[in-house]
């Protein structure tokens, strides 16, 4: 199984923290690359990938000090805590954006905006907006927005973590 190759086992923690940081770096170049400005649910998601990036590298340097200890189990399930938040985080914002719940009222259209629509409608037009509502979807790729992604992905770290942490720990000698 792959969970069971010595690179997952050993280095899961240091993975971690580089699969975040990748995911952080994947953002951001959508937005300043691709132009996609980020809404407040973006925003929601990366901070739970900054979380997991430093919960990574403290929990390698547990796991470089006390490789098979309780505390090193424990790390492991916090930083699969973490994913799994960040993948709850992300389903919420994927439902929004496919209209199945309603967003934050700061970051959705409402029925009480398009009421409000033609009284503000000059004042709208002097004052751009570039702020994206969070359920509008500017990219999709095989019928998954970012947000759907970011839960898959997220879920399979959560699943990867918690694997290890609950595995039995093994006296192992890390690089």
């Amino acid at each position: 199984m792959i969970l069971q190759h010595p690179l997952i086992t050993r280095h899961w923690p240091l993975l971690a923290a580089l699969i975040s940081a990748a995911m952080l770096a994947t953002a951001h170049g959508f937005e300043h690359f691709a132009h996609l400005a980020p809404c407040e649910l973006c925003y929601r998601q990366r901070e739970v990938y900054w979380l997991a990036l430093v919960l990574g590298l403290v929990v390698m340097l547990v796991q470089y000090k006390k490789p098979a200890s309780r505390m090193m189990q424990g790390g492991l399930a916090l930083l699969g805590l973490v994913f799994l938040t960040g993948a709850l985080v992300a389903g919420y914002h994927a439902g929004v954006e496919w209209k199945f719940w309603p967003g934050p009222s700061s970051c959705t259209g409402s029925l009480a905006e398009l009421a409000n629509m033609g009284a503000d409608l000059l004042n709208d037009l002097s004052q751009p907006s570039d702020a994206p509502k969070c359920d509008q979807i500017p990219w999709a790729m095989f019928g998954l927005s970012m947000a759907g992604w970011n839960a898959l992905i997220s879920l399979v770290l959560a699943a990867i973590s918690f694997q290890l942490a609950l595995s039995r720990p093994k006296q192992q000698v890390t690089l």
